[in-house]
């Protein structure tokens, strides 16, 4: 029972981490930057992984699609690559969980459906870390250009899409670490065979002597107690 909970848990939080990595690479906000006026903030710089954008005052907003995939810079293209990895294997490993926990009815023996519960934990970790490895090298780059006292382009800060992926990332990487505990768990627990023998008659017959000596010696007590011994 402890193990199916865990499972569960381990299910619902690799889920949702799984469903925050997805929403991030549509996100817009991974860097931001602003310039403030007196008053109100004039115009907002925002970029993600597919195009860059300015909002002015208005709430007006003018995009540029990134024109090349070649021409991309290194570290956009490995993040792209990364995210992209993280989903496919968060897709995978849900399919995987599915079949493997115990509380569903497909996926086999118990021998098959914990192994395919194991195979989704790991699966889940591989995902999580891409995720954390791809917002963490944009972060990388952000912070870096921000701290060179050399770099004289615009200068962006950390975006809310980041804090997004690195959390789905935390929560897929929890999630499968419980499933691979929630197995272990289930190994050390001790499965108690019970065997049928059959239903037991209430009338049974009477129990057979053995030949020989015992024959004799039930024969010879009998005849001491025969009618005569009671007239």
């Amino acid at each position: 029972m402890a193990s199916t909970v865990l499972e569960i848990i381990a299910f619902t939080a690799s889920v949702s981490g799984w469903v925050l990595v997805s929403s991030t690479i549509p996100t817009d906000y991974w860097k931001v930057s602003t310039i403030d006026g007196t008053v109100i903030t004039t115009a907002t710089f925002w970029a993600n992984l597919w195009k860059t954008c300015v909002t002015d005052s208005t709430g007006v907003s003018d995009c540029k699609d990134f024109p090349s995939m070649l021409a991309l810079d290194g570290y956009i293209q490995a993040c792209r690559g990364l995210m992209i990895a993280a989903v496919c294997l968060g897709f995978f490993a849900s399919i995987f969980a599915l079949f493997g926990m115990k509380c569903t009815k497909i996926g086999g023996s118990y021998p098959s459906k914990a192994k395919l519960a194991c195979l989704s934990g790991v699966v889940f970790i591989f995902s999580g870390l891409c995720s954390m490895a791809g917002c963490s090298l944009y972060a990388n780059k952000i912070t870096t250009d921000f701290f060179d006292p050399l770099f004289v382009e615009q200068k962006y800060e950390l975006g809310a899409a980041l804090f997004i992926g690195w959390s789905g990332a935390s929560l897929c990487i929890i999630g499968g670490v419980l499933f691979c505990f929630s197995i272990s768990d289930n190994s050390k627990t001790p499965r108690m065979a019970y065997i049928y023998n059959g239903a037991t008659s209430v009338l049974s017959s009477p129990p057979k002597y053995q030949s020989g000596e015992g024959d004799f010696k039930n024969t010879s007590s009998s005849k001491q107690f025969d009618k005569n011994a009671y007239v």
